[in-house]
Order: C-alpha cells, then sequence, then structure tokens
C-alpha cells in the first residue's frame, strides 16, 4: 500500500466530508434548525464527550453497546463519546434548565459517533438535527412531533415522504393481558420483530390467531387501523390502538397528503420509548430518515422528541446545483470585490497575473469572472 493510500484510509464507517457534500450538509442543517425556531424550539449545544454514567443514564442504557469510551486523564473517570445527543438534551433539561417552565421546547444539531454500523446504515459518524418537547406527554405533543417532521421534510423538497407509526409498548401491554410470562412475552415480542409466524404460532399458543393478527396490522394507516379495532385486545392493549387511531386521524386531518403507515407490532429501535413512535421514510432512498416518538427524559419527566440523519436525509433530497463563483483577476480593486461579494456573489481572488484570465477562471472551476466591470460568464467547457 503506497503511502498516499494509507494516509487517505480511515477505519470502517468513517468518511472526510468534501465540497460541496460538506457545505451543503451545513446549509441544511441550518434550515432545519431555522424551521424548529420558527415553532418555538430553542436550540441547545451539548459537549461532544462526556462522563459515561451521565450518558447511560436512564433511557441511555439500550445505547451502552454503541458508545466509544474512554479515560479522562484529569478526572480519571471514564468518559463516552456521544452515540445519540437526545440523551444529552435530556440531561440538559433535568439540569440546566429545570426550573425553565414546561412545556420545554429544545433543538438541537451535532455530529455523532458509534461503534458499529447497520445494514441499512453502514455509516458509523454521522449528523444528527432534532427537537425534544419536554415534560408532556400527550396526543397534541405527538401530533406536533409527527407535524413538525413532515413539514421539515416537505420544507427540505424531499420528494415521496412517509412517516411509519408504531406503539411499542402495544406487544407488552398484550403479553401482559394474555397472561404471558417474561420468557414467553419475550420470545412473542422477537418473533413479532423478525415477522416469523412460525415462531409466533408456536409461542403464542392459544393466543396465535390474536398475535398472527397484530402480525399483519402493517401497511396503509386506515386500513390497519380497522384491523386493529376488529382485535379482541385486552383493556390496556386496546385503549393504546384507540389512542393511535386518535393520532391518525389527526395527522390525517392535518396533513391529507402525507403518505402515513401503521406498524403495530413494531420495536427494533424503539427500545427506550414509552409511547407512539414514528420512523421517516422516502420512497427509494436507503435507510431511515429519522425517528421519533415518545421517552422519559432523565427517566422521569415525560417528552416526546425527532431526530433527523442527515446522511438518509441528504440522499433524499436533489443535488445541489453548483455555487457561482466570481474570478476576481490578480489587481482586481479589492473595493469591487467586496461590493460584489455585498450583493451576494462568492468571489475567489487571483493571486498572480495570468496570461489568458478565462482559461485561469475555467482552471479554478468558477463559473464567472470579473473583467472591465463587469460579471461575464465562463465557458466550463
Amino acid at each position: 500500500m503506497t503511502e498516499y493510500s494509507n494516509k487517505g484510509l480511515l477505519p470502517a464507517g468513517l468518511r472526510d466530508g468534501l465540497p460541496p457534500q460538506a457545505e451543503w450538509e451545513a446549509r441544511v442543517t441550518e434550515r432545519l434548525l431555522e424551521g424548529f425556531a420558527r415553532h418555538g424550539y430553542q436550540r441547545v449545544k451539548p459537549p461532544l464527550i462526556e462522563f459515561e454514567e451521565t450518558l447511560l443514564a436512564a433511557s441511555g442504557a439500550p445505547l451502552a453497546s454503541q458508545m466509544f469510551r474512554l479515560m479522562d486523564p484529569i478526572s480519571q473517570r471514564m468518559m463516552g463519546v456521544r452515540p445519540d445527543i437526545t440523551l444529552q438534551v435530556a440531561r440538559i433539561a433535568e439540569t440546566r434548565l429545570k426550573d425553565q417552565p414546561r412545556p420545554l421546547r429544545l433543538s438541537y444539531a451535532g455530529q455523532v459517533l458509534r461503534v458499529r454500523g447497520s445494514q441499512l446504515r453502514p455509516e458509523r459518524q454521522f449528523a444528527q438535527a432534532g427537537i425534544e418537547l419536554i415534560g408532556v406527554a400527550t396526543l397534541a405533543a405527538d401530533l406536533e412531533a409527527v407535524l413538525l417532521a413532515a413539514v421539515a421534510l416537505v420544507e427540505l423538497g424531499v420528494p415521496n415522504p412517509s412517516i411509519d407509526l408504531t406503539q411499542p409498548m402495544l406487544v407488552p401491554a398484550l403479553c401482559r393481558g394474555l397472561g404471558f410470562d417474561a420468557a414467553r412475552a419475550e420470545a412473542a415480542r422477537t418473533a413479532l420483530d423478525h415477522k416469523d409466524a412460525a415462531s409466533l404460532a408456536a409461542v403464542a399458543g392459544e393466543a396465535a390467531p390474536l398475535l398472527l393478527g397484530l402480525l399483519a396490522a402493517a401497511g396503509p394507516a386506515s386500513p390497519v387501523m380497522a384491523v386493529l379495532k376488529g382485535l379482541a385486545l385486552p383493556p390496556e392493549a386496546r385503549a393504546m390502538v384507540a389512542e393511535l387511531g386518535r393520532l391518525v386521524e389527526e395527522v390525517q386531518a392535518a396533513a391529507p397528503d402525507l403518505a402515513l403507515t401503521v406498524d403495530a407490532g413494531e420495536y427494533r429501535g424503539f427500545e427506550y420509548h414509552t409511547g407512539i413512535s414514528f420512523t421517516l421514510f422516502a420512497r427509494g432512498v436507503r435507510g431511515e430518515l429519522g425517528r421519533g416518538g415518545r421517552y422519559l427524559s432523565g427517566g422521569e419527566e415525560p417528552a416526546t422528541g425527532l431526530t433527523l440523519y442527515l446522511d438518509s436525509l441528504l440522499r433524499a433530497l436533489p443535488a445541489p446545483e453548483a455555487p457561482r463563483l466570481v474570478f476576481l483577476p490578480a489587481g482586481t480593486p479589492r473595493a469591487a470585490g467586496r461590493k460584489l461579494r455585498a450583493a451576494g456573489h462568492r468571489t475567489l481572488q487571483g493571486l498572480d497575473p495570468v496570461a489568458d484570465v478565462r482559461a485561469e477562471a475555467r482552471r479554478l472551476a468558477c463559473s464567472h469572472m470579473f473583467r472591465d466591470g463587469e460579471i461575464e460568464e465562463v465557458d466550463r467547457k
């Protein structure tokens, strides 16, 4: 392997952000945060690394296996690189902002690092942007998070977005109502997660028709809700289905053109969620665009959140147009450059005189050049 390739080699799941992708990601992130701010969400900026026990407290435990750890040479305590920013926002709400009135609306953006990627997202480092609505666990809060997710995707220009709703607490409630012990309930949940009808039927016994009905309850929201409401569910599970049905009706009324689906038995990826949750997709795009749902902030305070994954989100957007870049030949008065930039142009200053200004502008990938007080387009052929 050459010295060049050695220097360019990065660990699996990590990559350099190059032009114009890096700038594009930054601009999309800022547009998201501006949109969140218009809905009253205030930005917070937690650190990249903090003490392990605070990252893993309460709802952070399911992400323990995904966290890189290192020893702090100053305090001699174990620290962790954040695998998710939601955990840190919950800590901020519980400590720094504990006296702020609820509901507390916070937004964030930043990089996260995980020990391993997934089949759909092999990236181990990626950017997140999101919101947390802390202090309430109501249908109105769920609706705000879902609709804000839909608005964010539409405003960015994501084609054919869809939202998949789930209730990760439904299967545990159903198993309790059926009198399953812990081992049997876990086996049923695993079979549902893997869409394994044969294993589910073997585990469920006499309850097989009910659980198989739940397994089949995945697809467009309206017909799925009709199936769920027709199942002979125990009271606790029936109440959860009724609440999910009300949210479906509210979302459809507010955003009738939004593609809305329901997967009632879905649990994977929602291990720390405590109520209605959702996943964002776009047709033809690898991976999830984001996730959200109810959880307990700091392990105690009810909250609803939304996290968008910028790597997947950018794959769903049309490629950005090359920026208009004006080449300023060496010797161009500085006042002229300032005037162009004040008018919104990007400029690239030539450092040395050249015989062919147009050729030099083309070599430096400029779309335009400044000559004789005018901006001229550069032929890039």
